[in-house]
């Protein structure tokens, strides 16, 4: 072959290398085209709703790779089924394509709780739904602020922001329920413990107002009430009245109060309140 490159004019052997290299360049883009199946394009199924075993399946028996590209939780849709898949079904690609998948999460993320404290209803249910969190029940208490959240419950208890919370939990919001119309006879708390007189009044829809405590009292929780305002009568002996939703001003002693006989109040160690 040699000799016969040698014998031959060069203008020859110039052409035949140059027909010998398109040769070779025609037979590599055929092999190419062929291994690549260049302009062959398939339909891309709709797997959206289903599992992502079905749907990895389905996508994988006509050719196409899968990937899932992001996961997100909804407590309407069982866990891992495909929320959403990109390219979208029915576009034409061509085969060997990826398809990536968003799937519903096996279980719920934990989040922080909000604080939803006198925030309105409407405002306080909306940010629920941003957080992933249901509206289980709503609560009424009397108060001045009315349709305001007075607290968050979750089963039962009060809630704190920033709490661990599972997304999709349910949380019942005490909303205020304004003043009632309808009064009754002030309660008399003389005698009581801070905690008995609060509980006393949480029954009641009433509340504390100014918390006046003697300069010997170290913990409000083991005092005594000795004088209240508005007291239980008034001077002249007529019963005081109050409504949901309004306070009483208390004053307290480090030691328990003494009753007078004419049913005036006494503060501690005998001393008439003022």
């Amino acid at each position: 072959m040699f000799k016969f490159l040698t014998t031959k004019p060069l203008w020859v052997n110039v052409v035949s290398g140059f027909v010998l290299l398109l040769l070779l360049l025609l037979l590599f883009l055929g092999s190419l085209a062929l291994l690549t199946q260049h302009g062959k394009t398939m339909k891309i199924p709709a797997v959206t709703g289903m599992s992502f075993a079905d749907a990895k399946k389905t996508l994988q028996s006509q050719g196409f790779e899968v990937q899932i590209q992001d996961s997100v939780y909804y407590d309407t849709m069982p866990p891992l089924r495909v929320v959403k898949q990109f390219p979208e079904a029915d576009n034409l690609v061509k085969v060997n394509r990826t398809v990536y998948l968003t799937i519903n999460r096996a279980e719920a993320p934990f989040i922080q709780m909000p604080n939803l404290v006198s925030m309105t209803f409407r405002n306080a249910n909306m940010i629920l739904r941003q957080y992933g969190l249901r509206l289980e029940d709503t609560l009424f208490k009397p108060s001045f602020a009315r349709n305001s959240v007075l607290d968050q419950l979750y089963k039962g208890e009060t809630l704190k922001p920033g709490t661990k919370i599972q997304q999709g939990s349910s949380i019942t919001l005490v909303l205020g329920s304004g003043i009632s119309g309808s009064g009754f006879i002030v309660p008399d708390l003389f005698g009581l413990t801070y905690p008995q007189a609060k509980s006393r009044l949480d029954s009641t829809g009433l509340a504390f107002g100014a918390v006046v405590p003697d300069n010997d009292v170290r913990d409000t929780t083991g005092a005594y009430i000795y004088k209240q305002s508005p007291g239980q009568f008034t001077e002249d002996g007529r019963p005081n009245t109050i409504r949901p939703g309004q306070t009483i001003d208390i004053w307290l002693g480090s030691q328990r109060p003494v009753r007078k006989t004419d049913s005036t109040l006494a503060a501690p160690g005998g001393a008439p309140g003022n």
